[in-house]
């Protein structure tokens, strides 16, 4: 469930779309800045179909879930 989605839609891409963090997302860093980042912690990541369903239509594809609410989900499992 979103809980603190951020109020500037260009800050959509840098945080996360369930928690409202910013989501670390190296390939956004990337290219929001110019300079090459080592590979995103998320390319070797693992999203289950239940923590992606949570991510509003609204905000689907747009940014990353971060690393938190990846943990926080693989946890409760």
């Amino acid at each position: 469930m979103i809980k603190n989605m951020p109020s500037n839609t260009s800050d959509l891409a840098t945080n996360c779309p369930l928690c409202g963090k910013p989501n670390q997302c190296a390939m956004e860093m990337e290219r929001a800045t110019g300079v090459q980042q080592p590979p995103c912690w998320c390319t070797q990541a693992t999203f289950s179909a239940a923590l992606l369903s949570q991510i509003s239509e609204a905000t689907r594809n747009k940014a990353c879930i971060c690393a938190d609410c990846v943990k926080t989900s693989q946890r409760a499992g």
